[in-house]
């Protein structure tokens, strides 16, 4: 999952219909091209223009994209089942929520999947947020218990996956940010939560209970909205790169 970026409003199915084609065709390019580095971009784009320099013809947004798939080992049918029901449910749970829009959904990277996701910037900062920020974030491994009944490790493993990323604000919550169920006056921040919790298990008990309590929340959510979740699973497997147009059409129905 990658790291959200903010977004003060969202994209109502009109306005997306509205898009500039040009603006639609650099949209999905971008949406492709997410998780590759500025290295691999401009090596694509190299490519790309030495290939329709070779054919005697000005580049096309074809090759480009040709370039981004190419740039990337097939990804196995089971796995690319797994990365499609994980993205969805982090999206249809950011939409369930009303966080913010989703610019884009991308499985096509080998490495797991990716979401590009927004957020209304006057409902942060408050308790429930922050607890919906939970939510969306086990949204995730919760989709793929649902379906698959068993969760792999693609959402945790490193300091800017799903799991680490809920934890700390779990942790923040208790320790910084005034939402704290002991002491909650008390600003205790520290620069490795880890170890904290290694030493307190009371303290890593009641964060761990705020990330089952979203990881409930996320499943029940799916459960509710399957027809929705399945819908653009599927939509997402048979594409590989959604961007905000194709994923808003699934979520407004």
């Amino acid at each position: 999952m990658t790291e959200p970026q903010n977004s003060s409003t969202a994209e109502t199915p009109a306005a997306a219909q509205q898009v500039n084609p040009v603006d639609a065709i650099l949209r999905r390019l971008a949406t492709r091209a997410m998780g590759l580095t500025g290295a691999d971009i401009e090596r694509i784009i190299r490519e790309a223009r030495l290939k329709a320099r070779r054919s005697k013809r000005a580049i096309r947004y074809e090759d480009i994209e040709e370039g981004i798939r190419g740039n990337r080992a097939p990804v196995p049918y089971s796995l690319r089942w797994r990365f499609a029901f994980h993205e969805a449910g982090h999206a249809v749970v950011h939409h369930a929520l009303d966080l913010g829009p989703v610019r884009g959904l991308n499985i096509d990277t080998g490495q797991g999947g990716y979401n590009l996701v927004g957020f209304h910037v006057w409902t942060t900062d408050t308790r429930d947020w922050y607890e919906n920020m939970l939510t969306m974030l086990m949204a995730g491994r919760a989709a793929e218990k649902l379906v698959l009944k068993r969760v792999s490790s693609g959402s945790g493993g490193a300091d800017d996956s799903d799991l680490a990323r809920a934890t700390r604000i779990a942790f923040d919550m208790e320790r910084t940010l005034g939402f704290g169920t002991e002491h909650p006056l008390l600003y205790r921040p520290n620069r490795d939560p880890g170890a904290v919790l290694d030493r307190e298990p009371e303290l890593a008990a009641r964060v761990h209970d705020r990330l089952v309590t979203a990881f409930d929340r996320a499943g029940a959510i799916l459960r509710r909205r399957r027809p929705t979740f399945h819908a653009l699973a599927k939509a997402l497997f048979d594409a590989q790169a959604m961007d905000e147009a194709a994923v808003l059409q699934i979520l407004a129905e």
